[in-house]
């Protein structure tokens, strides 16, 4: 399926490695040109070199007026961006014990940012037609225990998600959000390394997820968030999906998969 998304100028935030550099691997086999903002322009460049199509630039997005600032070189480098993908984002466990100026902080990592970009990014997207998709958490539907910032910030982005797309529906700008559940990215795989016995636990949470019990891998995340931001996706916006095998939603008793028949 050609998703027409050649020579589109696309925006990720946090592109640099596991979900978003599977969504800007994505968009680059498209023939879009990937824009990557992070804070690891090495990382960022390297996979721009790899792909041979894209631009890299060093952007913390907790600085707005860098925020701004590089949008402003995106456009003088660039030219007009047609989709933003909000990707970037840290479960950074600030909990309810964490003082007030903590949960701020976390907000602003996950929550603040998005808006800025989208805000700096309107003329673009109006004018374009274009699309946002914001990449969410299941922890903004189940709750984690001890992560209220990320929490917070998540659940923020769903109804941000919904509000954008209302405010944009006169403009021809869809806006969409992808909730990813249990990835298998290389901080993941450094999480497992870090526990007792890696393997049983990855198979105990494995255990839990209904549909072929395994992780979703980072490229079914990506290939979503480009038929989302492409026009055969042309009349859908407002919607929050979960490409998780079902583990945000069903039944949370479940324990092990039936076997699929041929």
């Amino acid at each position: 399926m050609d998703l027409e998304l050649a020579d589109k100028t696309v925006l990720v935030t946090g592109g640099a490695k596991g979900i978003g550099a599977a969504i800007v691997r994505a968009f680059a086999a498209e023939g879009a040109t990937p824009v990557i903002f992070g804070r690891n322009p090495a990382e960022a460049g390297a996979l721009i070199n790899e792909l041979g199509r894209g631009h890299a630039f060093h952007v913390e997005l907790t600085d707005l007026g860098g925020i701004a600032e590089a949008v402003a070189g995106v456009h003088n480098q660039v030219g007009r961006v047609d989709v933003l993908v909000n990707n970037a984002g840290v479960n950074d466990g600030v909990g309810l014990d964490a003082a007030p100026a903590d949960f701020v902080a976390s907000l602003e990592r996950n929550l603040i940012h998005p808006f800025a970009l989208a805000h700096h990014l309107l003329d673009d997207l109006k004018a374009a037609r274009g699309s946002i998709i914001n990449i969410g958490s299941k922890v903004a539907a189940t709750g984690q225990g001890g992560t209220s910032g990320y929490a917070a910030a998540k659940g923020g982005l769903n109804a941000l998600t919904r509000e954008w797309a209302l405010d944009l529906a006169r403009h021809g700008v869809r806006v969409n959000c992808v909730v990813p559940a249990e990835v298998m990215t290389p901080l993941y795989e450094k999480w497992l390394a870090k526990v007792d016995d890696p393997a049983a636990t990855k198979a105990k949470i494995e255990s839990t997820i209904p549909l072929g019990g395994r992780f979703t891998e980072a490229r079914e995340i990506a290939d979503l968030v480009a038929f989302l931001a492409s026009p055969r996706s042309g009349h859908t916006t407002g919607q929050i999906l979960y490409p998780d095998g079902g583990y945000t939603h069903l039944d949370r008793a479940y324990t092990a998969a039936p076997e699929v028949s041929a």
